[in-house]
């Protein structure tokens, strides 16, 4: 996998199941994937070692896949959003689009 692709992987995952994360996974995972700093600028930024951001970031990845994997919410996102891409296709008229649009926001 690019590493493009598995950053955008992980931002979306981060996004789905951080609150299952302990706080300070919380907060490193987002420094890394969000705020798309370096290990040495987190470790700068805490006082703490890169190896000990290193470790925490890939727990933090090992368990957002874990989180996939058992409850698969990224899979069906991204499942209900080709499905509401495929009704905007077939809309009518833009009172449906709307419509449309409003529980892609939900999703």
């Amino acid at each position: 996998m690019e590493s493009l692709e598995k950053t955008i992987k992980y931002v979306k995952l981060f996004n789905l199941y951080s609150q299952l994360l302990t706080h300070t996974q919380q907060e490193i995972a987002a420094d890394y994937f969000l705020a798309d700093l370096s290990l040495s600028e987190i470790a700068d930024n805490r006082n703490i070692s890169r190896s000990a951001v290193e470790d925490a970031v890939k727990k933090s990845m090992q368990k957002l896949d874990d989180f996939e994997s058992k409850m698969h919410l990224l899979e069906k996102r991204d499942s209900a959003l080709k499905i509401t891409a495929k009704l905007k296709k077939q809309a009518l008229n833009n009172s449906e689009i709307v419509d449309i649009e409003e529980l892609e926001k939900d999703i």
